[in-house]
């Protein structure tokens, strides 16, 4: 399982844009160039150990030529520690599938709610009519793996996780997280990972579904500031999709300094990491950043963005709701 990585298109690169737009680095153009001939080489170099893994240097590569994932594989090439040890092996214990996988019946379609059990009562809506839901370790991508600089636990379970979501029998199955998405078309890409089934992207999902049901549509009329997650950075081309999704139901996104190609991460990633400074650092920067935007509403699609910030969202007198609340209340179903 080899990662499509050319070193001479990064050798050759003028522009470095994958590191010079980092908002963690700092980096000079002279000093992203340095350090990503580093990379190219597969050389140690200094970002093996700043990185926060925030995955954006993804999308700001202009030739898709992955410079994210060959980070990550120097960091294991290169014994990096990226997050405590303890940390790490806890981790990849508790999210080891034990035992064999007993595929559900499936009728019509699947909904994969990756490991967040507290999904199972926000998708019982109409919007997801018909879908079996599966979720649990033997079905999780690991892409978790990417914040912790352990690729090859994520090559070595992904086999196995494919044949598991494969021997339900569908052609074609809906992912509600954007990391889960992401390991089955970006990721499996990059590796050339064979997928025998079509991923399904939520946006699209939700987009599809409610025009079949825009009669029913009531225009929210809101309002909204979305916290747009890491992993999206790996899919960019969703996050179009959700424009057009809240046009749909009549949401504004309000324009804001840590949105889009400028996103922040929600700061759970670093806390993993041992960050915790620059975790606070970078929710209070989310934070006011949604204060200043005169948004009525903060909007995830995450789940874990969603733990890690809606308390506070809260507390500034917002509410928080997942991109999937505001498509439920917007055919009148009640959200809590």
């Amino acid at each position: 399982m080899k990662l499509k990585y050319n070193p001479k298109t990064c050798l050759s690169c003028e522009e470095i844009s994958c590191l010079t737009n980092c908002q963690y680095l700092n980096l000079s153009s002279y000093e992203a160039k340095v350090e990503i001939e580093k990379i190219a080489r597969g050389e140690y170099s200094s970002l093996l150990k700043d990185c926060v893994a925030c995955y954006a240097c993804e999308e700001y590569c202009r030739y898709g030529n992955h410079p994210f994932f060959r980070i990550v594989e120097l960091q294991e090439l290169h014994n990096v520690e990226v997050a405590p040890k303890n940390v790490v092996e806890e981790l990849i214990n508790k999210y080891k599938a034990e035992g064999e996988f007993k595929p559900k019946k499936v009728d019509k379609g699947v909904l994969h709610i990756c490991l967040f059990p507290e999904l199972k009562e926000r998708v019982q809506s109409r919007l997801f009519e018909g879908l079996t839901v599966v979720r649990g370790r033997h079905v999780f991508c690991n892409l978790i793996y990417l914040h912790l600089g352990k690729i090859s636990v994520i090559k070595e379970r992904a086999k196995k996780v494919i044949e598991n979501i494969s021997s339900l029998g569908v052609n074609e199955v809906v992912f509600f997280h954007d990391e889960c998405y992401a390991f089955y078309t970006t990721f499996a890409e990059a590796y050339g990972i064979e997928v025998p089934f079509k991923p399904i992207h939520l946006f699209e999902y939700l987009y599809n579904k409610l025009k079949e049901l825009k009669d029913e549509i009531k225009e929210l009329n809101v309002k909204v500031a979305y916290q747009r997650p890491c992993s999206n950075r790996l899919i960019p081309e969703t996050d179009k999709v959700l424009d057009k999704l809240f046009k749909l139901i009549g949401v504004e996104r309000v324009e804001r300094k840590y949105d889009r190609e400028n996103s922040l991460c929600c700061g759970a990633g670093l806390k993993l990491q041992g960050r915790d400074k620059l975790a606070e650092e970078v929710q209070r920067k989310n934070l006011d950043d949604i204060v200043k935007s005169n948004a009525e509403i903060v909007v995830f699609n995450c789940p874990m963005c969603y733990a890690t910030l809606s308390k506070a969202v809260k507390e500034l007198g917002l509410k928080p709701y997942l991109v999937s609340d505001l498509c439920r209340i917007a055919i009148g179903e009640q959200v809590s």
